[in-house]
Formats: C-alpha cells, sequence, structure tokens
C-alpha cells in the first residue's frame, strides 16, 4: 500500500509500504495511483515527495505476479500520469529503487537519492529489460554510454550521476551502438535479453521519445513471453528454495542450531586454501591459516593479504574485516570454534590431518573439509565425534565463486550442517546441501559430460568442434578448454586413485566392465596438462599463455589412437554433440535425485549454474530438460544406449521413465512427485 499525508505547509507525502523492500506489488501501484489522485485535489498542496518505509524506497516489482494475469494498474500509465501532473513531484530515495522503482523516480520530476543509496535496472538477470520507460529516460538523464553498460549488465548506478536535465546523444552514436551489440553479443552466449537492451537504447537515441516507449514495450513483450525469461526467473527463485535447507534424505533442521563462527582455522595453503582464507577473513572471522610446507607457507603469506586487500577493495571495504595469523604448525589450531581441512586431495593424506585434528581440537570443534568428491563418513570414522564432520565443497577461486557444496555424511548432525549452511550464506555464498557419494552432486554429473566428451574425439569430433558446440550453447568454455585451464592432471590423479587408469581385464579401453577411454591420461603421460605446461588439448601462447590455439599435435594423437584401435573417424553434428554431453549429465541428475542425494531439482540447477558456468538462461540442467522436453530427452538417451550400450549412463533414469509416465510435469513439481514416489516405496 501506500499512505497519504500532509507535511506542515503544503507538501504531500506519499510513503509506499510493503516489507521488506516496498516492492511495487498490485496494492501498492494502487496505493500510488490514490494518493497522486488525492495530492493533486488538495488545493492546499503544492508539491509531491515519494519515499519508501523503513529506509528502503522501493525494491521494484514484485516478481511473484510473473507467474499469473497482472492485477492493479499497470505500472507504465502510471509512471506517465506521475510526470504528466502539474505539481511538482520529486522522489526522495535511500536504501534501495532498483528496477521499477527506480524507474518510478525516473518518471518524478526531481529526484534526491542519500549518497549510499543502491539504484539499478538489474532486470536483464531475470532475462528482460526495464520496461516502464527505463530504457527511454535513463539515457536521457545520465547519457547513452552510461546507461549502455548499465542496463545490458544490470550492474548498480551511482546516484550522484542521476540529472534534471537532458543528457544529448554522443558524436557518432550508430557506430558506438554496433560496437556495443558486438560486444554485448559475445559476453551475452546467446542470452536474448542484453541483445534487446541494446535495441531499445537505439530507440532512445534515434527515435522520438512516444516512439522508443512503443519500442521498448514490443522489445519487452517478446521477452516477457520467452522461454529464457522464464528460466532466469526460475534461477532466481531456485536460490531461495535451496536456502531453505532441507536434507537431501528429506529431513531438515531449525537454523537456531547453527553456531556462529568467530574464530576458524584453515589446513593447507594451496589455491583453494588461500581463497578459503580470504573468505573467511572478509566475513570478519579471525583465521589461522596453517601449512607445514615451509616454501608453501612463504608464498601463502606473501599472497593471502594481497588477495584479501584487492577483494575488500572491490567490495568496497576500506580495511580487511578479520584477522589472518599464519602457521606452520597444527598445535595452533586448539583454540577454533572451526577447521576447514584443504589438504590435496588424496584421501591417505586428508585422513592423517583429520586422525591429527581430534587430538588437537577441542572436543566440540566443528572440522570441515574441502574436498570434491572423497566419502566424508571414512574422514568422520577416524574422529571422536564423527557427528560434528562435514564436507565443505568450495569452488576456486573460494573467496570469488557464489557455490558452496554443504556434504551431509551419514552421521553429519544437524547442528553441524546448519552451521556450514549458514556460514556459507555469511560469506555471501549460495549454499546447497547433498549428499555423500562420489563426486557428491557437482562433480559425479560432471564426470559422465567429460567421459561422452572423450568418447565423441575418439569417434571422429576435434576438441575444436565439441567445445564450439558447447560454447554456442552459452557455456563460458568448452569442456577441452576448461580441462587445460584446470589442469589435465588433477583428474589423472584422482582416476589414478579410483584404479582406472591400470590395464583392464577386457581391453585397454574397458574399465571396470564399462567403456572408458584413456584418452586424458595419455595426453598427460605425454606431458601435456593444460596452461601450466602451455600445452594441453590446444597449445597455448599470447600475454599469459593464454590464447588456446588448434594444436596440429593433437589431431596427429587422435588419428594415429583410432588407428590403433581400429576405429573409423566419422563426421559428428553440434547436435549430437550437445545430447551426448548434456543428456548423460541430465540423466545423472535424474539419477542422483532418485537416490536422494540432492532434495530436489533446484538443488542441481543452482550447484551448476554457480558452480560450473551452466548459462543461467538455461536456467540449469534439470529447468533444461523440462524446456526440452522429458519425452524428448527420455527418446535421445533411448537413441544413445542403443547405438552405444557399453555406456551404462546413457541408459533413461529410472525416476525420468516415472516422470514421462506421469505426464512430464513442471519442474517445479518433481519435488512433490519424488516424495510421494518415495512414500510409496516406487522407486
Amino acid at each position: 500500500m501506500a499512505t497519504y499525508s500532509r507535511l506542515p505547509g503544503s507538501v504531500a507525502l506519499i510513503t509506499l509500504q510493503n516489507p521488506p523492500v516496498n516492492a511495487l506489488s498490485a496494492a501498492v501501484r494502487q496505493g500510488i495511483v490514490d494518493t497522486v489522485q488525492r495530492a493533486l485535489k488538495d488545493p492546499k498542496v503544492t508539491s509531491v515527495v515519494i519515499c519508501g518505509q523503513n529506509g528502503k524506497f522501493c525494491g521494484g516489482a514484485d516478481i511473484r505476479e510473473f507467474a499469473g494475469p497482472m492485477l492493479g494498474p499497470p505500472l507504465v500509465p502510471m509512471i506517465h500520469a506521475i510526470e504528466a501532473v502539474d505539481k511538482p513531484v520529486a522522489a526522495a530515495i535511500e536504501g534501495v529503487a532498483l528496477g521499477g522503482g527506480l524507474e518510478l523516480a525516473l518518471g518524478c520530476h526531481y529526484r534526491i537519492a542519500h549518497s549510499k543509496a543502491l539504484l539499478g535496472l538489474p532486470e536483464v538477470t531475470l532475462g528482460l529489460l526495464p520496461g516502464a520507460g527505463g530504457t527511454q529516460r535513463l539515457p536521457r538523464l545520465i547519457g547513452l554510454t552510461a546507461a549502455l553498460d548499465l542496463i545490458t549488465t544490470g550492474q548498480p548506478l551511482d546516484p550522484r550521476r542521476l540529472s534534471t536535465l537532458p543528457c544529448p546523444c554522443p558524436p557518432d552514436v550508430d557506430s558506438l551502438l554496433d560496437k556495443v551489440m558486438a560486444k554485448v553479443r559475445q559476453r551475452s552466449r546467446g542470452a536474448l535479453a542484453p541483445v534487446a537492451c541494446v535495441q531499445a537504447l537505439r530507440a532512445a537515441a534515434s527515435l522520438p521519445y512516444t516512439q522508443g516507449m512503443e519500442k521498448e514495450r514490443d522489445l519487452m513483450t517478446t521477452l516477457f513471453n520467452s522461454g529464457q525469461a522464464r528460466a532466469l526467473q526460475y534461477a532466481f527463485f531456485s536460490q531461495r528454495v535451496v536456502g531453505k535447507w532441507s536434507l537431501p534424505s528429506g529431513a531438515s533442521w531449525d537454523n537456531s542450531t547453527a553456531r556462529t563462527i568467530s574464530k576458524a582455522a584453515v589446513i593447507g595453503l594451496g589455491t583453494m586454501g588461500r581463497g578459503i582464507v580470504v573468505a573467511l577473513a572478509l566475513t570478519g572471522i579471525s583465521v589461522v591459516a596453517v601449512e607445514t610446507q615451509e616454501k608453501q607457507l612463504a608464498e601463502a603469506s606473501q599472497a593471502v593479504p594481497a588477495m584479501l586487500q584487492r577483494e575488500a577493495g572491490r567490495r568496497g571495504l576500506a580495511t580487511p574485516p578479520g584477522v589472518i595469523s599464519f602457521s606452520s604448525n597444527l598445535q595452533d589450531v586448539s583454540e577454533v570454534e572451526l577447521v576447514i581441512e584443504a589438504v590435496f586431495e588424496d584421501m591417505s593424506l586428508k585422513l592423517q590431518v583429520f586422525r591429527h585434528l581430534t587430538s588437537v581440537c577441542r572436543p566440540g570443534t566443528l572440522l570441515g573439509s574441502n574436498t570434491s568428491g572423497l566419502d566424508i563418513d571414512q574422514l568422520a570414522a577416524v574422529t571422536q565425534n564423527p557427528g560434528l564432520v562435514v564436507g565443505m565443497h568450495f569452488f576456486a577461486p573460494a573467496h570469488v565463486m557464489k557455490l558452496l557444496e554443504v556434504v551431509c555424511g551419514p552421521r553429519s548432525s544437524p547442528e553441524a550442517v546448519a552451521t556450514a549452511m549458514q556460514l556459507g550464506k555469511r560469506m555471501g555464498k549460495v549454499s546447497v546441501a547433498v549428499g555423500n557419494c562420489p563426486g557428491f552432486v557437482g562433480n559425479r554429473m560432471l564426470k559422465l559430460y567429460l567421459e561422452q566428451a572423450n568418447f565423441l574425439l575418439e569417434e571422429g569430433a576435434t576438441p575444436q568442434q565439441v567445445d564450439e558446440a558447447l560454447e554456442e550453447f552459452g557455456f563460458p568454455m568448452g569442456v577441452f578448454r576448461m580441462s587445460d585451464l584446470s589442469g589435465l592432471d588433477v583428474g589423472w590423479r584422482i582416476r589414478k586413485e579410483a584404479g582406472l587408469t591400470w590395464p583392464g581385464v577386457e581391453s585397454t579401453r574397458t574399465r571396470q566392465g564399462r567403456r572408458y577411454s584413456p584418452l586424458p591420461d595419455q595426453m598427460c603421460e605425454a606431458g601435456r596438462l593444460g596452461q601450466k605446461t602451455g600445452k594441453g588439448w590446444y597449445q597455448y601462447d599470447g600475454p599469459g599463455g593464454r590464447v588456446a590455439r588448434s594444436d596440429p599435435w593433437v589431431h596427429i594423437f587422435l588419428e594415429t589412437y583410432r588407428a590403433e584401435h581400429g576405429l573409423v573417424a566419422r563426421s559428428i553434428a553440434p547436435e549430437e554433440i550437445l545430447e551426448r554431453c548434456l543428456y548423460a549429465l541430465i540423466n545423472e541428475g535424474f539419477n542422483i535425485l532418485q537416490d536422494a542425494t540432492a532434495a530436489g531439482p533446484e538443488d542441481i540447477d543452482a550447484i551448476y549454474v554457480f558452480g560450473y558456468g551452466w548459462p543461467r538462461h538455461h536456467g540449469g540442467p534439470m529447468f533444461h530438460a523440462g524446456q526440452v522436453g522429458l519425452g524428448r530427452i527420455l527418446e535421445r538417451l533411448h537413441h544413445h544406449h542403443h547405438n552405444h550400450p557399453d555406456v551404462p549412463h546413457l541408459k533413461p533414469s529410472t525416476l525420468l521413465r516415472r516422470l514421462v509416465a506421469a505426464g512430464s510435469p513442471p519442474v517445479q513439481k518433481w519435488r512433490e512427485f519424488i516424495n510421494k514416489e518415495r512414500v510409496h516405496s516406487q522407486l
């Protein structure tokens, strides 16, 4: 709603009231219309001020209304009516003015903003554009160049840049817009909304205001009804669903059981450990950073403070809030409340650390392991209190990446899991609770994605062809560029520990009864470990040795491999590349839901959007399956499994079959369906 009052004198005050951010719900819009009319009819009122309750102007539209028919006064005519009144109207902005809230302020005659207010038009992140005049009014107030950057990225606006005066277009507008469009198309990787934003701003620069508004409306209508908008809005709400913190098994806990951590320790100061130290310190936690290798400790003690200072500056913090102390002695963690182990991904080494910690730490100390796929229960078994052990799988760089997989071992207590989840939230991360199995959720699915990519090379594809298909879909980089970046030896060590790289009993291309491609192992044996060695699936040159180029050696290597194994190369279409890689990954997602390693499809999708570069405008792998059609996914998996019967993970999941038999309900209904199936013991 919106309340009306008259200040001493002749100023009418309209206050938006809709906690927590005064979103423009139907009731609020109706309240604005009614109170503005009241101010116009009051002869004692000569001016109007619009503000928000509790120090927040307006957080924008109520996104929940997007799912159904729009009720109440439309936003665009309401803002036009405010702009047309003959009494001056000023927006008093503090806290936030986002989306439709900022568009409301732009429609006022004057704007008065607190210097620390957060202003922005983030509609592009929801697959939309500012559809209430934002693309037409903002460039006229702050200039086309600034408006282009803000509207196409959704980044916040410095409130000091707002103006009451028209801002003329820069010279050579067409050339500027062409360059921006090329940049936006490259950056957006198939997302429609950023491109539509540029088109709307081109209309602002080249058409009269009324015609520009018509163009904005047409573009908004197209976007609003698009699958990408639904995907991006689904991704937005998925963060809130996974934040409810239910265990994959269906159990949940009260947030009151979470401890508030003030002092923590990190064991191991490699790349991941350093990032975790910085992430903790940025929340104000005092951190004991431990590294037993003297050289590594010396390097970390120089690198970590610099990382912390840079990240604090990026976040607008004058000084980093947390205190970090460095040590080579594990005894120095005896007084902390939480220890996060981040040593090399080797079970024997991690067991050694946990045995030592259980003798050094106080009895109630929480123990977390930054493992990407090892058995949490095995680690917990060597401690005195297994219930206080959880997995905390960070993603590199840990102080930047948004995802935290919180791994619930079979004996992990609700208190330990809740504490890890809440700590992730404090660090600004999307925390997702997952079950304990090899690879958990993200890497368990990724393994099959990688395998399919390797099989495609055996059958005739090149690394460039596979990567190009995946990047065209929207991934920031394809599977082979990604492998080169992370280092081919990382997966090689994991496969060695799993016993997959040694000769199998059937053939060199079969391991443990299933098809296995030794191509990545042979690359490592040849010393081609990726960017760090200058050669992997690509060769690297340019600044910092980071520019990937096709390597003739790899083509000869693949031809030789195929000849040795009697494989005849065939032409592989981009469609098959996408189906084989993505549908194998999606199928494993259904298996994960079926065995309760993840609580629902939103958990899987949040993991892939925030941790694995899944293009946000496709919602996530499980949402994408629903968009493609579960029947279509099932049919294509049947097809590819028939062609490759030695690849078990192409066999359609039982849960997928059941969902199709049930009429392919929308993804938002899967959690309910799975729970009902589980109750009846049908899965």
